[in-house]
Formats: C-alpha cells, sequence, structure tokens
C-alpha cells in the first residue's frame, strides 16, 4: 500500500534524488534493450530457462542481503526472494506461464501486507488503504480491456488469474515507488525493484494475451520483459548487498514532506493512465464492459473518498503544526525567563554598554555583588562610576577590543562598594558592537575578593606550620635558595626529652610545649631572620648575624622552664651551625647543619656544635663500616669474646657474658662501640643480637658444664617482634638449659612502653631464663621497677664501682645501697669494672654476689674462656 513503509528493500546509499532517478530510467531500459535483442535470436523456451535461473540467483541474493538488515527491510527482501524462488519453480515445473507466476505475486503481496509499519495516524492508513484501492482499480481497467476480457472469452482458469496477479504485482510496484523521496538512502535500489515488478507485470501480461488470441509467434518478446524484471532484480540485490549493515531508517521532516508529494501524485497517474487506456479503447470501436463500468464508479467513488480524506488529514496536519507552533513558542518563552532569571541571580554582574562606557542595560545582580540598584548605573557612563582609581584600567580594557570585533579581554580591576569598601573584581569585555542582537560592549564582573581571601589562606596554610604558624620546610627551602647567595648560616635544634614528655603527659601537652618552644625562638631571633618548624621537634634559623652567638642565645632561652599545665619541664636542645660558605648548594648546607646537631646531640645535648668537614668524614666511615656490617654476618667476620663472671665468696667461674667482636678484613678488630651504635640506628642489631644468643648459647652446652651464659637484649629486638618466641627457637635450636640463659637489659628497655614491655618481659621469664637490669643506678631507676618487673639480676654499673676502695664513702654508701636493695628483693648483685684488689675486697665485704672486670679477667675467645673455666683464675687466687 502508498502509505506503507516499503523501504521495504533497500537502503542504499544514494544522497542525490536525481542520480537515484537516473539509476532507475537508464539500467531499465539497458536492461530491456539487451533481453529484447536476445528474444530476437533466442526462443521462448530459451528465455524461459534464463528467467528461471536469473530469478533463483534473485532468492540467493535476497538472502543474502536479508541477513544484512533488520525489521522491515529484513522482511522485505525475504518475501521478494521467496517470491522470485516460486516463479524459479514455477518455470521449472510447468513454464512461464503458470501457477508460479501467481504464487510469486501472492508471496510479494503478503509480505507487504505483514510487513511492520512506523506508526501512523488512522487517517494515514486509511489513505494508504484507499489509495491501494484506487490504483488496483485503475490498473483492473486497463487489464479488463486488453487482457482479461480476451482470456475471459478463451475460457481459460489460469489466463485469468495470471492478469489478476500481474494487477496486484502492478500495485505493489507503485506503492513502493511512492516511497521514494530526495535523500531516501535506498532511491536507486527502490526504483529498480519497482521498475522490475512493473516489466514482470507487463510482460506476462502480454504473454496472456497473445496466448488468450493464439498469436505465439511474438511470445518472446513479453518473455524477454520478464527476464528483463528479473536481472534489474537481481541488480537491485547487488547494489544493497554492497552497502553493507543497515539498520532501518529514520524518517527526516523534509524526507516526509517529499514522500507525502510522492504518494499523492502516483495514485492520480495511476487513473489518468486508465482513463487514457479507456479512451483509446472506445475510440478504436470496443464498447464498454459492464466490469469496466463498474471499476470506473469505483474509482470515481474511491477519488472522492480519498480527497475528503485528505481534507481531514490536512486540517489534521495544520491542528498539528498549530499546536508546534504553540508549544514552540511557549518553549522559545520559557527559554527566554530561564535565561533571565540565570542572568538576573548569576554570581556574575552582566552589563551591556555603548562605546563610550554608557551602560545600556545592566542585569539586578549588581545589586547583591555591589550594592547598586540597577536603575542607578543605566545611562550613566562606567569610567564616571568605578571612580578614579579603576577609571583608567577600565579605560584601557575598552580601548583594547574596540578594534577587534568579536575580541574579548580579562583583566581584574578594585572596584568601589556601595558601603565604602573597595573589591577585588574581575571584568571580561566582549565587543559585540557588530552583533544585531547585542550592538554594545558586554561586560561580566564578578567579586572575587573572597576567592583572593581564601587563596591567601591557603598559600599561608601551604608554607606555614599549622601548630606554630611558623615558617614550614617547603617555605624554609625557598627563602634558604633566595638568600643562599648572601653568606647566611643556618642553625637546627632537635629538642632534648621531647619524646618522654608526648609519652608521660600526652600529645597535647608536647603540643602546648611545641608552640611556647615556637614563640622564644621568635623573641631570640630578630626578624627579619626566618624561623622554621621542619616536623616533630625539629626547629631551624637563617640568619645573617653571628649565628654561634645566636646559637648560645638560643639555649640559654631554651634553659627556662616551660609551664604546660601546671608543670614545670625542662627541655634542652641540640642545636648544630651552618655557614653557606661551607657549602655548594641549599641541600649540602641543610645536610651539614644536620650533622653538626647530631654531633651536639651526641655530646649530650644543651650544647650547639659547628660544622666541620671532619663530620662528613666521620658520616662516610659510619655508611661504608654500616654497608660492610651488612654483610659481616654472612662472610662470619663476627667472634664472640667471653668475660667470666666469678662468685665472690668462692672465687670460682660461675658464668660468663658473651661479648661481641668484629674481625673486620681491613680495618682489624673493630671495637664494639664503633660498630653497635651503627647496628641500634639501621636495625642490624636484631639479626646481629639473634646470632650472639644462638652463638653463646652453642658454646655454652659445647663446654658441656653448668655454667651461666648472659646475653645482652638491646631495645631494637624488643620492638623488632615476638623476642621470646625468638628465644625459645634458639633455646631448642641448641640445646641450652633456660636456667642457665640470662638475658640482660638496661633500663632504656623497661621504660619505652611499659605496659607492653611488662608483658613481652613476663614471656620471656615463663621460659625459665634469667632476667639482669643491666647498668642499674645510671638511668632513670626506681624502686616501682624492682617491684613491677620480674628481674632476678642487678648489675652494679662500672661507674659506681670506680670509686670503691678509695675513700670515698658517698659512693661506697650508694654501692652498699643498691645490695642491700637486691637482696630485699631476692635479687643476686654483680659489680662491674673490678679494676684493683681493693675494689674486690670492698665489694666481698659488702656481700656483693658476683663480679666482672678486668682484675679477674678480659674478655677471651672461646678456646681461652674454656682453659679458664678449666683452670680457675690466677688473678683470684692470687688475690
Amino acid at each position: 500500500m502508498i502509505g506503507r513503509e516499503p523501504d521495504l528493500l533497500f537502503a542504499g546509499r544514494d544522497n542525490q534524488g536525481r542520480d537515484a532517478m537516473m539509476s532507475g530510467a537508464a539500467l531499465p531500459v539497458l536492461v530491456l534493450l539487451v533481453c529484447v535483442a536476445l528474444a530476437t535470436v533466442a526462443g521462448s523456451g530459451t528465455l524461459a530457462g534464463l528467467t528461471a535461473l536469473t530469478a533463483l540467483a534473485v532468492a540467493g541474493m535476497a538472502l543474502y542481503v536479508m541477513r544484512l538488515r533488520q525489521a522491515r527491510t529484513r522482511m522485505a527482501w525475504l518475501g521478494l526472494g521467496a517470491g522470485a524462488l516460486a516463479e524459479a519453480v514455477g518455470i521449472i515445473v510447468d513454464g512461464p506461464q503458470g501457477a508460479g507466476h501467481i504464487a510469486m505475486a501472492v508471496i510479494i503481496a503478503g509480505t507487504l501486507l505483514v510487513t511492520p509499519t512506523p506508526e501512523q495516524t488512522r487517517l494515514t492508513r486509511l489513505r494508504s488503504i484507499v489509495d491501494a484501492l484506487l490504483v488496483a482499480s485503475s490498473l483492473l481497467m486497463t487489464s479488463w480491456n486488453f487482457v482479461l476480457a480476451p482470456a475471459e472469452a478463451d475460457g481459460n482458469t489460469l489466463l485469468i488469474a495470471l492478469p489478476v496477479a500481474d494487477v496486484v504485482l502492478g500495485t505493489v510496484a507503485i506503492a513502493a515507488l511512492a516511497r521514494w523521496h530526495r535523500g531516501y538512502r535506498g532511491s536507486a535500489t527502490l526504483v529498480m525493484v519497482s521498475v522490475a515488478l512493473m516489466l514482470i507485470a507487463l510482460g506476462d501480461s502480454a504473454a496472456v494475451r497473445m496466448l488468450a488470441e493464439d498469436t505465439t509467434g511474438w511470445l518472446a518478446m513479453p518473455e524477454a520483459g520478464g527476464l528483463a524484471g528479473y536481472g534489474l532484480l537481481l541488480l537491485a540485490g547487488i547494489r544493497a548487498a554492497g552497502t553493507g549493515r543497515l539498520a532501518d531508517e529514520q524518517d527526516e521532516p523534509d524526507a516526509i514532506v517529499t514522500r507525502r508529494s510522492a504518494s499523492l501524485f502516483l495514485p492520480y497517474a495511476a487513473v489518468l493512465a486508465a482513463v487514457a487506456s479507456g479512451t483509446f479503447w472506445l475510440a478504436t470501436g470496443h464498447t464498454s464492459s459492464p466490469v469496466f463500468t463498474w471499476c470506473r464508479f469505483a474509482s470515481i467513488g474511491l477519488i472522492m473518498l480519498r480527497g475528503l480524506i485528505l481534507v481531514l488529514d490536512n486540517r489534521q496536519l495544520a491542528r498539528r503544526l498549530e499546536e508546534r507552533v504553540t508549544d514552540r513558542t511557549a518553549e522559545v518563552a520559557n527559554r527566554e525567563q530561564r535565561f533571565r532569571a540565570l542572568v538576573e541571580q548569576s554570581s556574575d554582574s552582566l552589563a551591556i554598554l555603548e562605546a563610550d562606557s554608557t551602560v545600556r542595560y545592566q542585569s539586578s545582580s549588581v545589586e547583591r555583588i555591589f550594592g547598586y540598584p540597577a536603575a542607578v548605573l543605566v545611562g550613566r557612563r562606567l569610567i564616571d562610576i568605578v571612580g578614579k582609581r579603576a577609571a583608567p584600567r577600565v579605560q584601557a580594557a575598552i580601548e583594547n577590543v574596540l578594534g577587534r570585533p568579536g575580541g574579548i579581554h580579562t583583566f581584574t580591576v578594585t572596584l568601589p562598594h556601595q558601603d565604602g569598601s573597595w573589591r577585588l573584581s574581575e571584568m571580561t569585555i566582549t565587543n559585540l558592537l557588530d552583533d544585531p542582537y547585542v550592538r554594545g560592549l558586554v561586560f561580566n564582573t564578578r567579586d572575587v575578593s573572597d576567592a583572593q581571601q581564601l587563596q591567601d589562606q591557603l598559600r599561608h596554610e601551604a608554607y606555614h606550620d599549622a601548630l606554630t604558624g611558623l615558617v614550614n620546610r617547603a617555605l624554609f627551602r625557598e627563602r634558604l635558595a633566595a638568600a643562599f647567595q648572601d653568606d647566611v648560616s643556618i642553625l637546627f635544634l632537635d629538642l632534648d626529652g621531647f619524646k618522654e614528655v608526648n609519652d608521660s603527659l600526652g600529645h597535647a601537652a608536647g603540643d602546648q610545649l611545641l608552640v611556647q618552644v615556637a614563640a622564644r625562638l621568635l623573641d631570640v631571633v630578630p626578624p627579619p631572620h626566618t624561623v622554621a618548624r621542619l616536623g616533630g621537634d625539629e626547629f631551624a634559623v637563617i640568619t645573617s648575624a653571628d649565628a654561634a652567638a645566636l646559637a648560645v642565645a638560643v639555649l640559654d632561652s631554651l634553659d627556662e622552664p616551660f609551664l604546660v599545665d601546671g608543670r614545670e619541664l625542662h627541655v634542652g636542645a641540640g642545636v648544630g651551625v651552618a655557614a653557606a660558605a661551607d657549602a655548594t648548594d641549599i641541600e649540602q648546607l641543610q645536610r651539614n647543619a644536620d650533622l653538626a646537631m647530631y654531633k651536639a646531640k651526641e655530646a649530650g645535648g644543651g650544647v650547639y656544635a659547628s660544622y666541620d668537614p671532619a663530620m662528613h668524614d666521620a658520616l662516610m666511615r659510619r655508611l661504608s663500616l654500616a654497608d660492610d656490617l651488612r654483610l659481616a654476618l654472612d662472610r662470619d667476620e663476627l667472634v664472640l669474646h667471653y668475660q667470666p663472671t666469678v662468685d665472690l665468696a668462692t672465687g670460682d667461674i660461675v658464668g660468663f657474658e658473651a661479648l661481641v667482636r668484629w674481625q673486620h678484613p681491613t680495618r682489624g678488630m673493630v671495637p664494639p662501640l664503633e660498630f653497635i651504635g651503627i647496628a641500634e640506628s639501621t636495625g642490624l642489631i636484631v639479626p646481629l643480637g639473634r646470632w650472639v644468643l644462638a652463638e653463646a648459647c652453642r658454646q655454652a652446652v659445647a663446654w658441656g658444664r653448668p655454667v651461666k651464659m648472659a646475653v645482652n637484649v638491646s631495645v631494637r629486638q624488643f620492638e623488632a617482634g615476638d623476642l621470646a618466641a625468638t628465644v625459645a627457637a634458639v633455646l631448642a635450636e641448641t640445646g641450652m638449659p633456660a636456667d642457665q640463659l640470662c638475658l640482660e637489659m638496661t633500663e632504656s628497655v623497661l621504660l619505652t612502653d611499659t605496659d607492653e614491655n611488662l608483658s613481652r618481659i613476663v614471656g620471656l621469664k615463663a621460659l625459665g631464663v634469667m632476667l639482669a637490669m643491666d647498668d642499674f643506678g645510671t638511668g632513670y631507676s626506681s624502686l616501682a621497677y624492682l617491684r613491677r618487673f620480674p628481674m632476678d639480676v642487678l648489675k652494679i654499673d662500672r661507674s659506681f664501682v670506680d670509686r670503691l676502695g678509695s675513700g670515698d664513702a658517698e659512693d661506697e654508701t650508694l654501692v652498699n645501697t643498691i645490695i642491700r636493695l637486691g637482696r630485699r628483693f631476692g635479687m643476686l648483685t654483680v659489680a662491674e669494672g673490678i679494676e684493683n684488689e681493693a675494689q674486690l675486697a670492698v665489694l666481698r665485704g659488702m656481700g656483693c654476689d658476683y663480679a666482672q672486670g678486668y682484675f679477674l679477667s678480659r674478655p677471651v675467645p672461646a678456646p681461652e674462656a674454656g682453659a679458664l673455666l678449666e683452670a680457675g683464675l690466677p688473678a683470684y687466687a692470687g688475690a
């Protein structure tokens, strides 16, 4: 039907309707001429065979194209292929004018009926049906006079049915052609298919007339028309296949208008053709038959009905157009209102000015931003409004864009507020003087004062310490880089005892202390020198004054007590001083100050140290030594020496303390004081400590005698992991009895994270090992520790033993007190550092249990220790 969607077939890609029509006209003529020429040399049977083969090719091509299409187009190609197949089978079975042709027409028409169509109004669908009936009645009038009447006179039913099928085919062809419009992607293919179907119908009708009148001498000519029709169908399929995979096409508005013109014209063309053929029929002396008359009446009635439908359709179309115009007008009005609301409520002030800066339009948002009502500004020159301070900048910006149509210029300027304040603003001028809808300079102005304040605040926060307000590390480096060439010096400070304040009083107290330290530094360091907090409890100063004198002043200032939460706190600092003259860049300068600071910290804090190149050399030696220490365990460079522990009552060796030594391949024997600190700072003390523990236990077992083995344990070993599990593993590996192992630890172990360490010490004690508190009395010794921690041994530090026997009653009283404390808490006491017989005699008289020292024996290798164990101590025997 004419109004249905005969994109049916065809989605090729033709962008010009003229090309489509030329392809649709030239190709059919060319193919028809070839077929006619073939008919002059070939018989009817040959043409029929060629037609069957061509129809089979059309069926195959339709199947292929169908796979590349979707929905409506796929169904159309399916019907076309099925019809061609039916025609080919019919020709093969019973010849060209047979049931196959009728089946072909029925299949194609039926497919058209069931092919899905786009959504249409009821009037459009009704007009489509009327158009199809009008075309069919017109074709039937022509066919009756020239084909059907002779076939009826012949009395052959098949000959009567064939023209009816041709009428159906012709109706389908015209319905498909009605779909054509300029720009339709399948125009050329559509025209070819329509012409092909009409050629097939005309050829078959002409053959039926010849058969009815028994004039078969020229039968090859109409059969050539059928062959030409199927040839065109094959070409149409090839053309469609060449476009690849396509979805169904959506109509565009201009395409709908063009198609409406085609669909309106074609039914009338069919009627005119019927009228012309009828006039010719009557003019040649033939009479009008009842069928012709009834078809004529039917056509007239259908034309009248079609006209009525068109009137109603036009009214409906006009109403829809009016609704669309109304909706579009409302939409435009809504957009205008929305745009106006956006302009008025915008955070920007929008104004349109003449070339001389006279304000022609001003949005009301200016009152919210700058306090001025819009009405006050309209008609005045902006140059006069902004005041003398801003007028030159505004005038220069206007002149910048005046000679550039469409030009844009953005600048910042300080503008007056109605309350008398000045606001930093950003102005953007766009030259639209040549725009017929504007004809002015468009000013967009926004207040950026708050944004600028926020930016300044963010910049300050990015370059200053949030707690103290001092310069932070980033700004310190920038200022140091800027002043580096001015022969400046820097001071690095690290507070003494700050960690203990944090651990004992909490981080809030630590923060208060840092704030007070920063305040004192600002009081001591005169401007414009820089005071910075680098992080944690580290501070820095950039100065061009006497750095040494300033360091002394800083230390004196920090020596005064700090009052934090009602408590007086004494916190000193280690200060490192470095001069730019000793460095090539700021990185080296900071490193120098850092080295000097740590030198001051090593000296006990509360002092300053100036950088010396020897510090760097010492650092490099430490780094080299640290690298070598990492390999020492793998290279078996570490050895243990053993110092005897002697029972003062009997003089017997009851045990040994294992002391590690490093036999370096190039440095020789490295003293423990040089590498134990490195091992602590790098964490190597953990694997080193485990090796010492395992080797000492293994040696004690190897001696085969019940002897106590003392091994030192560091803070890092406690913090690194489960020390009790490590000790248990070593005892299991070596077979060392747990009660013969004594683990020595300093008071610093007990001070660090007390509750956690208590649980760790309890875990060690549960293994059955002995625990000793080393260097008792040198640190933060407290009776609370003696009660709380399950210690077995107190080791009296050598600093107290050194003065025994010299008549110093105070030291003797102190050592005696420690021995009595140990006895009171059920602990054994061991005196370290016995250097002479007098010290030995005093300690024996005080009741000290055990002793160690060079007077008794230096630390010796394992073989010598084993010999001592067998023979005893000569020094003690002599005493």
